[in-house]
């Protein structure tokens, strides 16, 4: 029986112990300012994208792991006789999936699987990957498996100000200027059957209140139907407080058997800005 390699698009944003016990490999997608490239998480941290947008207004473009890099990242692993399973993030929102695909038909052993998320939507999916490695499923059979997951994964974000969609070109000045003038707050939601988001509710008021009122309204809309094994609370490097707050109310709960902090990648940070935080779970 081959070994099984779990591995994922660094968009997936696990980290520390919990990234340490799933084994996986993150190759990066690539941040480019200036026609320069950078590996996101490696050689470019999202502290670095801020600090250039406070200064140029300008936000670096992002791009996909392309195919090739994917056959040479892979092969060694195959040759050493893993077979493969990889995460990737939606595919509405990269073609990293669709090169992979084109990879596995280059690559006999390699099992992409179209996360239809972003960010630790997808990170749960790495979890549950490891977790089927470990009880001796094939490739084959994680994959297989993970793809019945795939719409039990939910993600969502409160956008604090919408600078960076705007410079991003996701929305007019005209409507940042409002939305920021009115405190509205926008719920971006990730539709899991492909990965594309979409505008949810609008809030109005002050963060906190407003993060509040998110964490319970995602959660109640899926009742009793919410696996309590983890959940997320990732972000794209909002000030600890609010962090405190949610990590607070959702602990208020007494339902989550674990907790999960994590700070989003370049990738994710670079479309949505410092003052955005989600909370990402699964359903049975």
């Amino acid at each position: 029986m081959a070994n099984v390699l779990i591995s994922a698009d660094s968009t997936c944003d696990i980290s520390g112990e919990l990234l340490e016990n799933t084994k996986a490999l993150l190759i990066p997608l690539h941040i480019i300012f200036d026609d320069k490239s950078y590996d996101d998480g490696v050689d470019i941290r999202p502290d670095d994208i801020y600090e250039n947008f406070a200064k140029t207004g300008a936000l670096p473009k992002t791009s996909a792991i392309n195919t090739q890099e994917y056959i040479d990242i892979f092969t060694p692993y195959i040759e050493k006789g893993y077979e493969i399973v990889h995460i990737n993030i939606g595919s509405a929102i990269s073609s990293s999936y669709h090169n992979c695909v084109e990879a596995s038909k280059m690559i006999e052993g390699l099992y992409p699987v179209n996360s239809c998320n972003l960010s630790s939507g997808s990170g749960h999916l790495v979890v549950e990957a490891a977790s089927l490695a470990a009880q001796g499923y094939t490739a084959k059979e994680i994959s297989d498996e993970l793809k019945k997951l795939v719409p039990k994964c939910h993600a969502s974000f409160i956008i604090d100000k919408l600078d960076y969609l705007r410079a991003g070109g996701r929305c007019s000045t005209l409507a940042m200027l409002g939305a920021n003038l009115l405190q509205l707050k926008p719920c971006i939601e990730v539709n899991n059957q492909d990965g594309s988001m979409t505008v949810g509710k609008k809030y109005r008021g002050k963060l906190e209140k407003v993060l509040i009122s998110y964490v319970h309204d995602q959660l109640d809309k899926y009742n009793n139907n919410i696996r309590d094994s983890r959940i997320f609370i990732t972000h794209a490097g909002i000030g600890q407080k609010y962090v405190d707050i949610v990590k607070a109310e959702i602990e208020k709960l007494n339902f989550f058997s674990n907790i999960y902090i994590e700070r989003a990648s370049c990738t994710i940070s670079s479309h949505c800005g410092p003052g955005t935080l989600g909370i990402l779970f699964m359903t049975k």
